[in-house]
């Protein structure tokens, strides 16, 4: 049964060896890749800097306004499409976890802010003196991308970092973010529901999978998300059910079914009490 694409970094390498590390002007990424702009999916990192133009940006299913200083930071596995402008310019980097943490050694991607959670903002919008500070990374990055000097990639990968560092300082004028412990739970929390939520639907069942007491794990979930664990993972599995009624190959009773209801109208009833409207005319609203 078809589903909306999960793209590689290959599919964008197509003249490079390299299958963990793509760079390229925005303009020039939409000469070969205008397919980007339908709704899909990645297996890996995504970093999108816009200089000019405008639009929108829609990310599993919150709409964000493109402009001049517009920054996306996406996970793995988030649904995403865009509507652009003609005049749109900027940058755009993939790049795989396993890529970043073997050559950093000592941290992980996963420890800068923006990504302790699925369910942080994926947007980070720079003002103009910022903008000017950060845009000689990006384009120090395409010209060792295009010349391929000698150690080249240890400069790539110390720009990207380079890059990640002044994200991480914006974003956190922005967010707020609690003790780092708390983070790590969050993230155990969600690779743990990411493998379960389709089975496992009880808070109770995430709390012993974590090794802490219930009344604990929501203590994190309230402090970090502002929402108790059952809320995490009921919203998980509404967030799969949008993404999947985007595929009309799929009829709500599979979908249901797929998500690990047997009940389809008690299915139904969730969807609309967290959507306000039911499946069907959310497939409907977004054709």
């Amino acid at each position: 049964m078809k589903k909306y694409p999960i793209y590689s970094i290959e599919q964008f390498n197509c003249n490079s060896v390299s299958s963990d590390l793509y760079i390229n002007t925005f303009k020039n990424h939409l000469v070969n890749h205008s397919f980007v702009e339908k709704p899909h999916r990645h297996n890996f990192y995504l970093l999108v800097f816009f200089t000019k133009g405008s639009g929108v940006h829609e990310v599993d299913f919150d709409r964000f306004d493109i402009q001049p200083g517009s920054v996306f930071v996406l996970q793995p596995g988030q649904m995403h499409h865009w509507v652009l402008s003609e005049d749109i310019e900027g940058y755009i980097v993939f790049y795989t976890a396993e890529r970043y943490n073997l050559y950093f050694g000592n941290k992980n991607i996963e420890d800068y802010p923006f990504y302790f959670s699925v369910q942080n903002n994926p947007e980070i919008v720079l003002e103009a003196r910022e903008v000017k500070s950060i845009l000689p990374y990006f384009d120090h990055l395409i010209s060792e991308m295009q010349n391929k000097q000698l150690g080249s990639q240890d400069k790539i990968m110390n720009l990207l970092d380079s890059i990640h560092i002044e994200l991480a300082r914006k974003y956190s004028e922005i967010h707020v973010h609690q003790a780092h412990s708390y983070n790590v739970k969050i993230k155990k929390l969600e690779q743990l529901l990411e493998q379960n939520y389709k089975e496992h639907k009880t808070a109770a069942f995430y709390a012993s999978g974590l090794n802490v007491s219930l009344k604990h794990l929501n203590r994190i979930c309230n402090e970090i998300l502002k929402k108790t664990t059952t809320e995490v993972v009921v919203d998980r599995v509404i967030l799969e059910a949008k993404r999947m009624l985007l595929d009309e190959n799929w009829t709500v009773n599979e979908i249901a079914t797929e998500l690990g209801y047997e009940d389809y109208s008690y299915f139904s009833r969730l969807f609309k009490k967290h959507t306000a409207m039911t499946p069907t005319a959310f497939r409907l609203l977004k054709k």
